[in-house]
């Protein structure tokens, strides 16, 4: 049973999705601000942590500072609608996921399954033996799933877990055409139900991050009506 830190000072939230949390079979500690987090860790560090960026005594920045000087666990933010810029920054700072509020609950467990699933498989050596797993060179990119890191030029680019795994699949194989119900069952389990517009969603905001270090990249490719494509430069 792996056990989730939910760290948040809405009560709210902290209650609903302990609820949520717990009936899909984990263990949850709940915590109204970073500090008691911290302290709490210090004795007994969780599988995974789910932080809100901003709370009182010490906020989710500062906290997954302090985490990763001692811990490679993965952490999902829980951000505002207008929260874009420390959505980067926590990942920059080693975050592995984030989540706009408000949230489907549905969504924030198949994120946190899918994190802990690539923890497990790292952790019992089994990224060695797949396609998916191995160090991807496609023109400018570089893909590096064991280290979640992504690279164009040279550049490193910050990428949710969702956004990595919607690259990886174009770019595996370019020049093919991926339908967004093909993206859709790369990124999420089969028992979760998303529209159309959250996949184009994505890839817009995974455009803008590449375009963030590059002004002139272009190499995902809307094929309206069908879906997208990766084209190697």
């Amino acid at each position: 049973m792996a056990r989730i830190a939910l760290v948040d000072d809405d009560r709210n939230i902290l209650t609903s999705v302990s609820m949520t949390l717990e009936a899909e079979g984990f263990e949850v500690e709940t915590f109204n601000d970073g500090q008691s987090a911290l302290d709490a860790f210090n004795r007994r560090m969780p599988d995974m942590a789910v932080l809100d960026i901003k709370m009182p005594r010490m906020d989710g920045m500062d906290l997954l500072q302090r985490l990763r000087q001692k811990s490679a666990m993965p952490v999902i933010f829980l951000t505002s609608k207008d929260d874009e810029i420390d959505e980067v920054l926590g990942l920059r700072m080693g975050a592995d996921d984030y989540v706009k509020k408000p949230f489907s609950q549905r969504l924030l467990v198949e994120r946190i399954r899918a994190l802990l699933r690539r923890n497990e498989a790292i952790a019992g050596g089994e990224v060695a033996v797949t396609e998916e797993t191995k160090i991807m060179e496609r023109g400018n990119l570089r893909m590096d799933p064991l280290r979640h890191s992504v690279a164009w030029k040279g550049l490193d680019v910050s990428l949710t877990v969702t956004e990595f795994m919607l690259l990886q699949a174009l770019a595996q194989r370019p020049g093919f055409v991926k339908s967004r119900d093909q993206l859709m069952d790369v990124a999420y389990d089969d028992q979760v139900y998303v529209d159309d517009r959250t996949i184009d969603s994505h890839i817009k905001r995974l455009r803008k991050k590449m375009r963030a270090v590059d002004d002139d990249f272009s190499a995902i490719e809307t094929l309206y009506g069908i879906g997208y494509r990766y084209n190697e430069e």
